[in-house]
């Protein structure tokens, strides 16, 4: 009956992290260029209490007998589908048709990865985020460009006064991984490498390594499926639900074993 009390307590506490990861994509289904997290679970320990193959008597017992000792988070998986592109009227917004990340160089001097491709010019003309972190390569614009323009392979080219061609100002790289998925989430829409993702790999939009070109004035939308996100939120509910009850009928059953010793 121990055995019962703990092992629904760990479903319960599996289940509330999930319920918080569904919170959280959930809370970010209108924020730009957003990756949901998945929440994956793993059992515990068993204990043995006949071991499969052992012999009893002049038999031997191919199944043996096992008790499970409840579940635990084993991960949260970052889902890389591609998100719905929006339209946008601003000339430094980019989306990435397929796989890719924009690289932006972090104040620590490390370099942080993002689907979030609403750029902005800062006092000197350099693109940046929102939170002023510099697209990398750095491309400075000048202030007095009349029109951008930057192609679907990352050529960016501006349009200064008095001049009828266009001159390229900077060129645009993206980064890919050999598992996008073990990406660390550091918040401010940004991803870091980390040992499950392996280190990056650069190209230019298009490129031979696989990554996905530009589209400028569009932003990609987050990926998370607003509809399937509820649907596990009952279900996480329902098994906390499920849980909760065990822990009930086990608590009856302790309190039925102390009138019989009364």
């Amino acid at each position: 009956m121990i055995r019962a009390l703990y092992t629904a307590a760990s479903g319960m506490s599996a289940q509330q992290m999930n319920l918080d990861t569904i919170a959280n994509n959930l809370a970010n289904s209108a924020t730009t260029g957003f990756r949901s997290r998945q929440m994956q679970f793993e059992d515990m320990i068993y204990q043995n209490m006949v071991m499969p193959g052992s012999a009893a008597s002049t038999q031997t017992v191919a199944a043996g007998l096992q008790i499970g000792l409840g579940t635990r988070s084993a991960s949260s998986e970052v889902i890389m589908t591609q998100g719905d592109f929006n339209q946008t009227s601003s000339p430094l917004d980019l989306a990435i048709q397929g796989l890719g990340f924009f690289q932006v160089s972090m104040p620590n001097g490390t370099i942080a990865y993002t689907r979030d491709g609403s750029f902005h010019m800062n006092n000197q003309g350099t693109m940046v985020t929102a939170d002023g972190n510099a697209l990398l390569p750095n491309i400075t614009i000048p202030s007095n460009a009349t029109n951008v323009t930057i192609s679907q392979y990352g050529v960016v080219d501006a349009t200064l006064p008095g001049q009828q061609t266009p001159a390229q100002v900077g060129q645009i790289t993206l980064a890919t991984f050999a598992n996008p998925g073990g990406l660390t989430s550091v918040g401010g829409n940004l991803l870091q490498a980390s040992g499950s993702s392996g280190n990056a790999i650069t190209d230019l939009p298009g490129g031979s390594s696989g990554v996905g070109t530009l589209q400028q004035g569009y932003l990609e939308n987050s990926n998370v499926d607003v509809v399937e996100e509820f649907v596990q939120m009952v279900l996480a509910q329902r098994a906390y639900e499920s849980n909760s009850k065990v822990i009930h009928a086990a608590d009856d059953m302790y309190s039925q074993i102390n009138n019989l010793v009364r």
